[in-house]
């Protein structure tokens, strides 16, 4: 089956609107009635939200750093099913990936030139024309001609000043010979509400979150060539799309060890749902405004290895009767502690739960909900310490290794995964640390008490379906 042809949305810098221009695009197809697949290069979570709203469906991820290079292209054909044009936001500029001294490529693991170029997809180059002029040809010179195996089809000029400007960044285009795909003027009233960590997560932001995609789609559709953007979409990938059911049957067949493999795991040809017998164990998963971050394949690997799947939200919601185990991705839980405080019998339950031996899986705000405190916020007290606001940012990809067994992982596995977050905690106890690894100095971090794993670190369950797979088997024996 042929897949959908993608346009890759790009840009110099970050910062130069390729949010605004690609959520944009995303709606604009789609009113023109276009079956429209949205993706984000990298680990963000907040940008796929987003593209959600604009496209009518999940926003995906494609991050070959989190998932591995070969998984690339079976997560883009899975997600892009059912549409005929895809829309691929990068990340930070063109060339930007993760940080590697040891990696002489041109092309960084992890950046968009790498996603496209493993598409076989045109690009265009988002520029932010404050403070350009005839200089402009200059720089799309040198991004056009940096590395050959990148296709820059055309140009999207944003935050033109005026006709005038317009002309001659337009001419500046011309002397390089890459069209002018559409030119944006300055619209401070588009500018969606940020936080430390990037925007505000629509589901947050509410209908605030609904107006600002329809603005960015009335802007895109007025002043971007939709034809030309269809007409220079392309794309060369083969292969089959990437299968959750697939996926587990070939981590068993690969004897990758885990000894806690569903039966299901075995059997790729059998479908299952989220809602099946009364057999399979429930996973809790929480959602709502404190807990946004996640992947739309989690639920699916979840679900593939014999799981249902009842989504929950901690603000308000009580534990779903006859949980089994417990998902608490990340989110900004800092902004939410008093309401999550204030839901006691949630935070007993939990705590019930883990001192029972319930299977807990926690990433960065999931961390923070079973620490002690959270901002002087009472929390589940799963874990012996305090959380807080801190100074800093910390962010970055991460080689991790496991360092004790848990209802995940085994001691001595390694996985790569991604820090995002400007919390800190403060410990007196001393829980078994969840990971090790070496930045420029040996780092240890979260916890492992019990069936609880509790970590800053965010993983992406595609590129670790054995997890997924020892998780629900772990909630299976719960369950019973």
């Amino acid at each position: 089956m042929v897949s959908a042809p993608a346009v890759v949305i790009a840009a110099p810098a970050s910062g130069s609107g390729k949010t605004t221009l690609a959520t944009g695009l995303i709606g604009a197809l789609r009113r023109a009635g276009h079956q429209v697949a949205p993706f984000k290069v990298g680990p963000d979570y907040i940008d796929p939200g987003y593209h959600g709203l604009a496209a009518g469906r999940p926003g995906r991820n494609l991050d070959p750093v989190l998932v591995g290079e070969d998984r690339v292209v079976p997560l883009y054909r899975h997600g892009a099913q059912g549409c005929d044009i895809a829309i691929v936001e990068g990340v930070m500029g063109l060339f930007d990936g993760r940080i590697d001294e040891n990696r002489s490529d041109a092309i960084a693991e992890g950046s968009t030139a790498q996603v496209a170029g493993l598409l076989g997809a045109p690009v265009v180059l988002v520029v932010d024309a404050r403070g350009h002029s005839q200089s402009l040809a200059a720089l799309l010179h040198g991004f056009a001609t940096y590395d050959s195996s990148v296709r820059l089809g055309g140009v999207i000029l944003n935050r033109v000043g005026s006709e005038r400007h317009e002309q001659v960044l337009r001419a500046a285009c011309d002397r390089v010979g890459l069209p002018v795909l559409g030119a944006l003027p300055r619209m401070a009233e588009l500018e969606v509400p940020s936080r430390h960590l990037g925007l505000i997560p629509a589901v947050e932001h509410g209908t605030a979150a609904t107006a600002a995609v329809d603005a960015m789609t009335e802007l895109v559709a007025a002043h971007v060539d939709l034809r030309a953007i269809v007409a220079l979409a392309g794309g060369s990938v083969q292969g089959p799309a990437w299968d959750p059911q697939v996926e587990l049957a070939d981590a068993h067949h690969q004897s990758i060890s885990f000894d806690t493999a569903p039966e299901s795991a075995a059997e790729p040809s059998t479908a299952r749902s989220d809602v099946v017998s009364g057999r399979d164990p429930l996973i809790a998963m929480a959602g709502g405004p404190a807990f946004t971050f996640g992947y739309a394949e989690h639920r699916e690997l979840l679900a593939a290895a014999g799981a249902r799947v009842a989504v929950f939200d901690p603000l308000s919601d009580e534990l779903p009767s006859e949980t089994a185990g417990l998902v608490l991705p990340g989110g900004f839980p800092e902004e939410h502690a008093g309401q999550l405080s204030a839901n006691e019998r949630l935070r007993t339950a939990v705590a019930d739960g883990a001192a029972r031996g319930l299977p807990i899986h926690a990433e960065c705000a999931g961390l923070l909900y079973l620490t002690r405190s959270l901002d002087g916020h009472q929390m589940a007290g799963v874990i012996d310490a305090d959380a807080e606001f801190g100074p800093r940012l910390t962010l970055g990809y991460r080689d991790a290794v496991a360092l004790h067994d848990s209802a995940l992982w085994r001691a001595g596995d390694r996985v790569r995964g991604h820090e995002f977050h400007r919390t800190r905690l403060s410990r007196t106890g001393a829980e078994n640390a969840a990971w090790g690894w070496r930045t420029t100095s040996s780092m240890t971090e979260g916890a492992v008490i019990r069936q609880v794993h509790a970590s800053y670190l965010h993983t992406h369950p595609a590129g670790n379906p054995v997890a997924i797979a020892r998780f629900v088997s772990a909630a299976r024996r719960f369950d019973r």
